[in-house]
């Protein structure tokens, strides 16, 4: 017979899960589409490899200035408002892209997507906090951002198919690229609208009983953080904790941000042609989303995450070394599948910490300001990346730089995570059967 929580748990993974996954592929699909369109985007604009960087790293920048101010209103008005303005407006804004006339116009569509988009990670995180219970979020967080890798293995052979309808009604491949795949980005806003429920206490989907044990749950685990330490929304800007998890986030966004702006480009330099890149691109992408599955059940069956964490900022640092090392060659993509393989397992670990130690507002804040810190990297390695290509003809000086973040990522872990942190023993939230 099932207990009232295995009832919950069921529909709230059901009900809330899927539909938050489709919303972060398409976000994570108008972010990383940038890395197709330059295969062809970039000779028609007379993009050096460097400018690309830089104009790719421009969208991190507006995302940092509104991330934490952002998180807040979400917190105050709702998931379901706040969540369906970021995709309406971040759609329309990838669409424009198609409009893009050179360099000047590039960065200014890339830093008002920054802007566009600001929130809708670590608002998805804090709306997580409302509905599943600790020993539930590295789980979530895995299935949620299996999206990524699914985006980009996904979006690589669709992304490199929309390049093909070059010259249909004069317009480019890569024009194309972008107007379709901003289009879903504005639907699904608007099913926010109608879909998501704001709080558990508001779920009408769920019977009396369940909404009754589910907001009591959450409820405990609030006032058993808050009763350790109270941190204000101020404080958290300060915080060691959060810091060190915004530095965690600096290595892991590097890497991601250098991948899905570059992996394609690295790819296509071993001769294949655009679709076979498209393919081939989705390879390692695969292995990063079973690696997140699987390791983020893992997490939350061990109830650990530090060492957990450790080892995957390892993996990716290996891997990464090591698609460096044999750059040029068919084994680099087993480099870069090794990599994925740490890359977003990491995430699984990393996001439940911040809810372990924050509540409310400063849980907003906190989520927020770490994912901010993180962020930043984007603005930096995408630029860095392309120019020791312009310097030096290759990828692997940008590899081994991907790689030393990988091992930052690691020993910050060791450095600035607590393990007791980390946890938070089932029984502590329970509220019965």
């Amino acid at each position: 017979m099932d207990t009232i929580e295995r009832r919950t748990m069921r529909k709230v993974y059901l009900h809330i899960l899927p539909f938050t996954f489709a919303l972060y592929l398409i976000c994570y699909l108008d972010r990383a589409n940038i890395g197709f369109a330059a295969l062809t985007m970039n000779r028609d604009l007379g993009l050096s490899s460097y400018i690309y960087g830089l104009g790719a790293g421009a969208f991190f920048w507006g995302y940092f200035l509104l991330e934490v101010p952002s998180n807040l209103i979400l917190e105050k008005v709702g998931a379901r408002r706040w969540i369906c303005r970021i995709m309406v407006t971040w759609g329309i804004v990838s669409g424009c892209f198609a409009f893009v006339n050179g360099p000047v116009t590039f960065f200014i569509l890339r830093f008002l997507l920054g802007l566009a988009e600001a929130g809708f990670f670590p608002g998805m995180i804090l709306y997580f906090t409302y509905w599943f219970p600790p020993y539930h979020r590295a789980r979530v967080i895995a299935g949620f951002m299996a999206a990524i890798p699914v985006s980009i293995g996904v979006g690589a052979p669709v992304s490199t198919a929309l390049l093909g309808l070059n010259g249909t009604f004069g317009l480019a491949g890569w024009k194309w690229l972008f107007l379709c795949e901003a289009a879903p980005a504005i639907i699904l806003g608007v099913c926010v609208w109608f879909y998501l429920t704001d709080r558990p206490a508001n779920a009408r989907w769920l019977a009396p009983d369940e909404r009754q044990w589910l907001v009591a749950v959450i409820a405990e685990e609030q006032r058993h953080v808050a009763k350790e330490r109270k941190v204000s929304v101020l404080q958290t800007l300060i915080d060691r904790r959060v810091l060190a998890i915004g530095a965690i986030h600096f290595a892991q966004a590097g890497i991601s941000v250098g991948m899905a702006v570059f992996v394609s480009l690295i790819i296509k330099s071993l001769g294949l042609t655009i679709m076979q890149t498209g393919w081939v691109t989705a390879v390692p992408f695969i292995f990063g989303t079973i690696g997140i599955l699987v390791w983020g059940y893992i997490s939350d069956r061990m109830n650990e995450r530090k060492w957990n964490l450790t080892a995957s900022c390892s993996c990716m640092a290996v891997g990464l070394a090591m698609a460096a090392w044999t750059e040029g060659t068919y084994f680099s993509i087993v480099g870069l599948s090794v990599a994925m393989i740490g890359l977003y397992a990491s995430n699984a670990h990393l996001f439940p910490l911040p809810s372990m130690f924050l509540t409310g507002a400063a849980a907003a804040s906190g989520i927020a300001w770490a994912n901010s810190l993180g962020i930043l990297a984007g603005g930096i390695t995408s630029p860095v990346i392309g120019y020791i290509k312009d310097a030096t003809g290759s990828y692997q000086g940008g590899l081994y730089f991907l790689a030393g973040l990988g091992a930052l990522g690691a020993i910050v872990t060791v450095i600035g995570v607590r393990e007791t942190s980390a946890k938070l023993a089932r029984g502590a939230v329970s509220a019965g059967d």
